[in-house]
């Protein structure tokens, strides 16, 4: 039975496929999914893979966020976030007006290890405290910056752009994020570290992944392995280029390109076994670990959802990985495990997804729809689940 109401992905889909002016005939004859599921996914008996969202958003031209309902304005005011965007949006708005004459920032190496700081708050999903601290780091940098400026200085300041990229993703503001990478590349280029840069084009290369955009994505990620061959052989470079293949892995297989994927997998795995688990650069949670999750994710991408539980089994995640990217790995195996019909096993990873992020969670559309989909095929709701749909707002 469908879920109460009409506030889900397939019910928007249906309101901005009439908007278009398009059947459920018409739409299904111009995307690679079955009417069939069209019509089950608009009436709430089936879930919105995000690749199905994507390819509707792209088709109907109107952004990804118009299908998801991101961001959830009940659940951010519940947990007392809502009211920290504005702040978060203004900060980067004025990242031009140069130093700020109220500001005495604090040394160099005190604003690069909050830099820091804020980067791990994020990855353990803390995101209230972080979105709490970030306007006031980015004006605290900024100043200094431009006070005094060096390396390190526009380093800082380039990832604390990159926390609030990664902070407004989570929380489902993407029109944030994109702004937000547009000022990481503004700082990263003072800095003159093609790292910092390579590091960009792979979170762009992401934001095009969202919106199904495969081939931009592909071309973003080969610009950041050309912005590589300007840096310093280094173990920082290993891993930023293995996770910009990671990164061309997960879009290969959007787009159904299995030879691509086996590709840039195996070229990331040769440099994970030359850095081994090399969480603490760039905190891109890079090495075997992070090899093997993408592994599961493009299996998953690919609809081969056995081969992706085969792979989610052999997962070991280290003591140390980030919080944020462990609760992710949950909520893939969990979407796998119930496309594979093992719902009792869904449910077990949902569960283990909220308790180590809650928030992160919360907000993420894959979890939303795995639960919708596990609530549509449970002949009787179990109370931990009916309790799940609560809390995630459907």
């Amino acid at each position: 039975m469908p879920l109460r109401g009409e506030d889900h992905t397939g019910a928007r889909i249906a309101h901005h496929r009439k908007r278009a002016g398009l059947t459920q005939r018409a739409l299904a004859d111009k995307i690679p999914y079955s009417y069939s599921l069209l019509t089950q996914v608009e009436s709430g008996h089936k879930p919105a893979s995000p690749d199905l969202v994507a390819t509707v958003a792209r088709t109907l031209a109107i952004d990804v966020t118009a299908l998801t309902g991101q961001p959830y304005v009940t659940e951010l005011q519940q947990d007392r976030l809502a009211g920290l965007i504005r702040p978060i949006r203004e900060a980067l708005d004025l990242y031009d007006l140069g130093a700020d004459p109220d500001i005495d920032p604090r040394p160099t190496l005190q604003l690069v290890a909050a830099a820091e700081n804020l980067c791990q708050q994020v990855r353990a999903t803390k995101l209230h405290d972080a979105a709490l601290d970030l306007p006031g780091l980015i004006a605290e940098i900024t100043t200094a910056a431009h006070r005094a400026p060096s390396s390190e200085l526009w380093a800082a300041l380039s990832s604390t752009f990159r926390t609030a990229h990664d902070l407004s993703v989570k929380l489902g503001f993407y029109d944030l994020s994109t702004v937000a990478l547009d000022r990481m590349d503004w700082a990263a280029a003072r800095a003159a570290d093609p790292l910092l840069g390579a590091v960009r084009q792979y979170m762009r290369a992401l934001v095009y992944f969202r919106e199904g955009e495969y081939t931009i994505g592909r071309r973003l990620v080969s610009s950041g392995h050309g912005l590589l061959s300007q840096a310093t052989p280094s173990r920082e470079r290993e891993v930023v280029a293995g996770q910009l293949h990671l990164g061309a892995c997960i879009i290969a297989a959007r787009a159904r390109d299995r030879s691509a994927v086996e590709t840039h997998l195996a070229e990331a795995r040769t440099h994970a076994q030359r850095v081994g688990e090399a969480t603490e650069v760039h905190w891109l949670s890079f090495g075997p670990t992070n090899v093997a999750a993408h592994a599961v994710s493009a299996n998953i991408e690919l609809r081969e959802y056995g081969e992706a539980l085969k792979e989610a089994s052999g997962v070991v995640i280290p003591r140390d990985w980030a919080v944020s990217r462990a609760a992710h790995f949950y909520v893939d195996q969990a979407r796998a495990q119930m496309e594979a019909g093992r719902s009792e096993a869904a449910l077990k990873s949902i569960k283990q997804a909220r308790r180590l992020a809650p928030q992160q969670t919360r907000y993420h559309s894959g979890a939303r729809e795995t639960i919708r989909g596990l609530v549509h095929v449970a002949r009787r709701t179990p109370d931990t689940l009916d309790h799940l749909a609560a809390w995630v707002g459907l």
